[in-house]
């Protein structure tokens, strides 16, 4: 499991420097050099990336694509070494894997995906593949603080229905949603008790992307794949 940050690719602002989406504007060849240099790095002949659309769908992988796979949010897998990628700026990636079983996926939760169960939908493909829960290790990437995510009251009380443990209240004192905490709570309901979340803000921290602190921005990313036994 590993997770990018913005540092050590080629792409000129405002994509600087390791930006790892071509659908954001950026010049495909900086992109195209920035995803062959994390293959290289992790060691991996392919990533498999997702065309991000904030839905609720997960689709199960069972080889490589040189095209994103269409209209998905999740992604899973049970072939040693296809790598799984999720692109972020400021939504949570999630990472989750049943080495044991042979089971990995990633996971795009933004606000909309988490709030309409993206995670639980992801975490049911997973048993169906042969996962346990209690043997789903759980891995939150860097993402938008409670701290810092600011929405209005009745958006922070509508994912907060679907998303108990959401809501919160900003350093400014307004209403915030911290969908991270709102994604522990969730796995641990669903039997998922093995999770780590990165505590970092892609809002406050410069070393990541964000798309409330920029706009027109690059995009880091999660990446998570099976070893061979």
């Amino acid at each position: 499991m590993v997770f990018t940050s913005r540092k050590g690719g080629v792409s000129q602002e405002p994509f600087d420097s390791f930006n790892l989406a071509d659908h954001v504007g950026d010049d495909v060849h900086a992109v195209a050099h920035n995803r062959a240099r994390l293959a290289r790095v992790l060691g991996l002949e392919h990533i498999q990336w997702m065309e991000q659309l904030h839905t609720n769908t997960v689709t199960v992988v069972r080889e490589p694509s040189a095209e994103p796979i269409a209209v998905t949010d999740a992604v899973v897998t049970t072939v040693p070494g296809l790598a799984l990628g999720v692109l972020v700026a400021d939504c949570v990636p999630v990472l989750l894997a049943d080495p044991d079983a042979g089971v990995c996926a990633a996971v795009h939760a933004g606000r909309m995906g988490a709030r309409n169960g993206i995670v639980p939908r992801t975490v049911e493909k997973m048993r169906e593949l042969g996962a346990g829960p209690h043997a789903i290790q759980a891995l939150l990437g860097p993402a938008a603080s409670g701290k810092n995510y600011e929405v209005p009251p009745a958006m922070a009380a509508d994912v907060e229905k679907h998303l108990p443990g959401a809501r919160t209240t900003t350093t400014q004192g307004t209403t915030g949603l911290d969908i991270r905490a709102g994604l522990v709570r969730q796995l641990m309901g669903l039997g998922v008790t093995a999770i780590e979340a990165d505590p970092r803000c892609t809002i406050a921290e410069k070393d990541f992307f964000s798309y409330r602190r920029e706009g027109r921005t690059g995009r880091q990313a999660g990446v998570i794949w099976l070893t061979g036994k």
